[in-house]
Formats: C-alpha cells, structure tokens, sequence
C-alpha cells in the first residue's frame, strides 16, 4: 500500500515537471515567434539594427568610472515619481474610502464628487489642467504636477479597493471593538485595517504596477522621465526600436520585481496571521 502511494506521488511529480517545463517552452516558442515577427518585419522596412550603441545610454565609462546614461538618469526620476506618487495616493484613497463610509453626508458628498470627476476624465487631461492652470497658481513645478496628477488618478482607484477590504472584515470585529470601548480611530488602527491591507495587498501591488506604467505619461509636461530620455535619444540618433524595446524591458523588469517583493509581502503576512 506504501509503495502503491509512493508510485501515485511520484507519478504526480513527474507529470508536474512534465507541465512546468511545457510552460517554459509555449512561453519561449512565444518570445522566439514575437522576435522572428520583428525581426522579418524590420528587414521589409530595410531597418539596420544598431544594438551595439544602446550600452552607452545605459552606462558609460568616464575617466575609468562608471556613469549612469541618460536611460538610467530618467529611471531615477521615474522612481521618485512613482514612489512618492504611490505613497500619496495611498494616503488619499484610505481618507477618501474613510470619507466615503462617514455618517456625515457633506464627506460621503465630497468623495464622491472627488472618485466621479477623476475616474471620468482622461490623466492626461488632469496632467495638462494641473500643470498649465494650477501650477502656475499654486506655484508648483512639473515635477510636483506629475505627482500630483498621478497621486490623485491613483488614489481615485485605491480608495475602491481600500473600502472593499474595509467592508469585507466580519461585523463581530466592529462589535468585539465596541465592547472593548475602543475609540473608532483604534478600532481601525489596531483592528480593521492590519486585516484588510491583509486582505487588499495583492489589489494594491497591482495598482502600484499600474501607477508605475502610468508614470509614462508624465514626459508629456516635459518631465525627463525614463520615456522622454527615450524620445530625445531617438530624436538624437534614429534608434526607434532598439531605444524603444530597452525601455518597455526597463519597464518590465521594474513591474516584475514590484510582483516579486508583493508576492513575498504576501505570503509574510498570511504566515503571520
């Protein structure tokens, strides 16, 4: 009988790896048949590839040091607009879910007037308004005004997913709060939200992916982000393709480790609770 489960369990495995390695080779037939597709398609344009000036945007040598390129110079900025943008909208969509769940009509008003006219207009529409009519009034920079815009895009979306995880914890949580005599800024503190960011934190890594490709969008206002370095390389040197393919790879890297840190912030937590 021991040896009959063994034989079962081994069968399992081997038919496991047999799947995991029919993955990888769909998913490198798919790579290999996207290239050949460029590739043949390039060669109708008569398109030279120039892969080997690419390095030198990335990083140069100078004077025997390494110096970032004008590649890695955008990424930098894109990080610090992603990362403060991620971190204010955050902050928005929790208040703006708070609002939304308040016994006061004039904040469950001011919310939603807030969600309906972010969702319903374009970003680049809030990046142009932001930056051409309240920058200037207010005195910000185009910096500020990408984050600023993008915080505010964000945040519209992340206070949905903050109030779903809010609304899904059991009603005996709030009850068993009550009876403690906890105050509501406790109750949420030290009760509702360690268990919905539980519970949202997949949700959330999605919306920090997305900020982070929307993040994109900010080279229009002329901030040097990763894709305006991009365009004034090929603007300086005709290397559309291969300038472009770098930077979607820059990208995808990026967004590939932000799944990787919230997978292990996942699997942290759900040990931990």
């Amino acid at each position: 009988m021991t040896s009959l489960s063994q034989k079962t369990k081994n069968n399992n495995l081997f038919f496991q790896n047999l799947s995991s390695l029919i993955d990888v080779f769909k998913y490198v037939a798919v790579i290999l048949t996207i290239i050949w597709l460029i590739n043949a398609g390039t060669q109708r344009l008569g398109y030279n590839w120039q892969w080997y000036r690419v390095p030198r945007y990335i990083f140069t040598f100078e004077n025997g040091h390494l110096t970032d390129g004008p590649l890695i110079q955008g990424l930098v900025v894109t990080f610090q607009i992603s990362g403060i943008s991620m971190l204010l909208s955050f902050a928005i969509g929790l208040v703006a879910a708070l609002l939304r769940m308040s016994d006061s009509l004039a904040a469950r008003f001011l919310a939603r007037c807030y969600l309906e006219m972010i969702r319903n207009t374009p970003l680049v529409v809030q990046l142009f308004f932001i930056y051409f009519v309240l920058g200037p009034v207010l005195g910000i920079d185009r910096f500020f005004s990408a984050v600023l815009a993008l915080s505010l895009f964000e945040g519209a979306y992340a206070s949905e997913i903050f109030r779903a995880g809010i609304v899904s914890i059991q009603k005996g949580q709030w009850e068993a709060a009550h009876s403690l005599g906890l105050s509501i800024f406790d109750t949420y503190r030290c009760i509702i939200l360690p268990q919905a960011i539980r519970r949202i934190l997949p949700l959330l890594t999605s919306q920090g992916i997305s900020l982070v490709k929307d993040s994109a969008l900010v080279s229009i206002i002329a901030v040097y982000d990763l894709t305006m370095q991009g365009q004034v390389i090929i603007a300086e040197t005709f290397l559309t393709f291969e300038i472009w393919f770098t930077i979607a790879a820059i990208y995808l890297v990026v967004t590939l480790m932000l799944s990787i840190l919230a997978n292990f912030l996942e699997n942290h937590l759900r040990v931990r609770a």
